[in-house]
């Protein structure tokens, strides 16, 4: 199975040394997903945050820009916060992407790391876990029947009625993204649903033993291999060489990452620890075209085989021009060798 590449982006208005204005940065965010459309690549995914510094909020309305530019790349959400949406209306938005995009709007739910979405809309964290399971099994009801009755705890019951507008694609794709919980690795595969995992610290190969159950439970509920793809979102970057890539990555990135710290109570990274994780089996893509081809396809082995890879790339402090230069390289170099690897 080919391996798609691709990119997710959180619409950071900061990346860069002083920060942008957010007309610029959406402007130039647009720049890079038709760019990664004429580069070959094959998703890109834009995040939600509701909190100062992003501009993801409304990541269909970012999308439907995009479709109005590209015409092969697959379009995405990386993730949506289901448990803080309401699933008739985040079905009917990506519908109506699937529908401008003429079949290229797909789905990434998750409960999501960040959760100011909770109590903006009212919504108790206590609920956290409930709140998402029953909006994801909506949401799939709604994917599957045009007239739909449903019964829950959290939102108003639906009589037999229909939801429209319905996508192109006969079964709008709706991939699973999940961090290191066991019951969400489970749920997804007893669900048949492809998985996104989610990996930001450490060895990816630990995630190895979660995939197994993933792909365990899907055989269990009598789903085919084929039908259980496996993706894998990372933070990375491209650069003409290790040493650039290292170089240019750095700064911004431990900045972003002391910055998360601070909100969420983790001590500062340390330059021991960012070598840690661009080690070989360390987390972070980071460097010339061939390194970043041979972790890919390295990570894949470790991880019984993945069929996506997206970068995470533009909240490290990089400038637009870095960033456009690594879809080149993404687009020119690395996903040739990728490809070739996998088909070897």
């Amino acid at each position: 199975m080919i391996m798609e590449i691709g990119i997710d982006s959180f619409a950071s208005a900061m990346y860069g040394t002083t920060g942008i204005t957010p007309g610029l940065a959406m402007k130039e965010l647009l720049e890079r997903i038709a760019l990664a459309d004429q580069a070959g690549l094959s998703v890109f995914g834009i995040g939600e945050h509701h909190k100062n510094g992003f501009l993801d909020s409304a990541p269909a309305v970012i999308l439907a820009a995009a479709a109005a530019r590209t015409k092969q790349i697959r379009l995405t959400s990386a993730v949506a916060v289901l448990g803080a949406a309401d699933p008739v209306r985040l079905f009917q938005s990506f519908a109506t992407l699937d529908i401008i995009s003429q079949g290229r709007a797909e789905m990434v739910v998750g409960r999501g790391s960040s959760v100011e979405a909770y109590p903006l809309f009212g919504l108790n964290l206590s609920n956290y876990d409930e709140l998402f399971s029953e909006k994801l099994n909506l949401l799939l009801e709604i994917r599957k029947n045009e007239f739909v009755t449903w019964h829950g705890k959290f939102r108003a019951s639906i009589d037999n009625l229909p939801i429209y507008p319905r996508p192109l694609q006969e079964k709008l794709p709706v991939w699973l993204g999940v961090g290191g919980t066991p019951a969400s690795f489970e749920r997804a595969g007893r669900l048949g649903l492809p998985l996104m995992v989610a990996v930001i610290g450490g060895f990816t190969e630990r995630f190895r033993p979660l995939i197994d159950i993933y792909r365990q439970a899907g055989a269990e509920a009598g789903f085919s291999a084929d039908a259980l793809k496996v993706g894998l979102h990372s933070p990375g970057y491209v650069a003409a060489d290790d040493q650039s890539a290292i170089t240019e990555y750095y700064p911004g990135h431990v900045d972003q990452w002391n910055r998360i710290g601070r909100e969420r109570g983790w001590a500062p990274i340390t330059r021991a620890q960012f070598e840690f994780n661009v080690s070989p089996r360390g987390v972070l893509v980071v460097g010339g075209p061939e390194t970043v081809a041979e972790k890919i396809i390295n990570h894949s082995k470790s991880l019984g085989g993945i069929q996506r890879f997206t970068f995470q790339m533009d909240n490290a402090g990089l400038s637009h021009s870095q960033l456009m230069n690594a879809i080149e390289l993404i687009g020119s170099k690395v996903i040739p060798m990728v490809s070739k690897s996998v088909v070897d």
